[in-house]
C-alpha cells in the first residue's frame, strides 16, 4: 500500500517560523514535523511515499530527496497553485496507482500505528477519529459502529485526525482544479461506504505555535 502526506499548506498561523521554512520542515524537539511521519510509515512497513508540496516546497524535496536515506521511496507532486486537499490528492492519483492508499495529514503529530491501516478497504474510505480537541470542540463526524456518519449537530461526535484510507474510486468523476475533499466523504457517507475507527491515543493539530510547544512537551515527557 502507497501512502500520501499533505504538505502543500502554508502555514500562515505559525508565522514566523513558516515565512521561509515550509510548515512539514518546521522542526519539533529538533526534527522536522514530517519526517516522524516518514519514520512511522517506514516502521510501519510502508515504501512509496507521494508528497504534495506548493509553499517553499523545493526544500522539502531538498531536504528528504528520494527517501533512500529513511528506507522508503519518495516521489513529489508540485502544486503551481493552491489546489485544497481533494484537488491536490486528484493531481497526485496518477503517482498513486488504482489500489486504496494511507493519507496523512502533513501538519499533524501522533503516536498512531500506521502497520493497523494494511487491512483491505470496506467502501470507498476509512477515516481515523479522535477526541474532539478544544479548538474544535463540535467535532465532524460520528462513529456508529465501525460506520462513519455526518455528524449534522448531533451529540457524540468526534474530529477527523487528518489519517485515512482512500479508494481512487472515491474522486471518480472529479476534474482537475481546486476542490475539498470533505463532500466526496459526505457523499460517500450518506451511501454508508465510510468506515471509521477512534483512535485514543497521542494527536496534536500542529496548526499553532502553541500547539507546536505542547507536540514538544509530550516529546520531552516520552523521553
Amino acid at each position: 500500500m502507497k501512502a500520501m502526506i499533505l504538505a502543500a499548506g502554508k502555514g500562515e498561523r505559525m508565522r514566523p517560523l513558516t515565512l521561509h521554512t515550509p510548515k512539514p520542515l518546521v522542526p519539533v524537539a529538533g526534527v522536522p514535523l514530517i519526517e516522524y511521519h516518514l519514520r512511522a510509515l517506514a516502521k510501519a512497513g510502508f515504501k512509496d511515499i507521494v508528497i504534495n508540496h506548493a509553499w517553499l516546497g523545493q526544500q522539502i524535496e531538498d531536504y528528504l530527496g528520494d527517501g533512500a536515506q529513511l528506507g522508503l521511496n519518495i516521489r513529489y507532486s508540485p502544486e503551481g497553485e493552491p489546489l485544497e486537499t481533494g484537488g491536490g490528492i486528484f493531481k497526485a492519483l496518477p503517482l498513486l496507482g488504482d489500489e486504496p492508499f494511507v493519507l496523512v495529514n502533513g501538519d499533524i503529530w501522533t503516536t498512531f500505528d500506521f502497520s493497523q491501516l494494511h487491512t483491505p478497504l470496506q467502501g470507498r474510505a476509512h477515516l481515523v477519529l479522535v477526541d474532539n480537541p478544544g479548538h474544535h470542540g463540535r467535532g465532524d463526524f460520528r462513529l456508529l459502529e465501525a460506520r462513519v456518519e455526518d455528524a449534522d449537530g448531533t451529540a457524540d461526535t468526534l474530529t477527523y485526525s487528518g489519517i485515512a484510507v482512500l479508494d481512487p474510486a472515491l474522486f471518480a468523476g472529479c476534474q482537475p482544479g481546486a476542490f475539498k475533499l470533505a463532500p466526496l466523504l459526505r457523499a460517500a457517507m450518506a451511501r454508508g461506504e465510510v468506515s471509521g475507527e477512534h483512535f485514543s491515543g497521542h494527536w496534536v493539530d500542529v496548526g499553532t505555535l502553541e500547539r507546536l510547544a505542547e507536540v514538544e512537551q509530550l516529546l520531552v515527557e516520552g523521553r
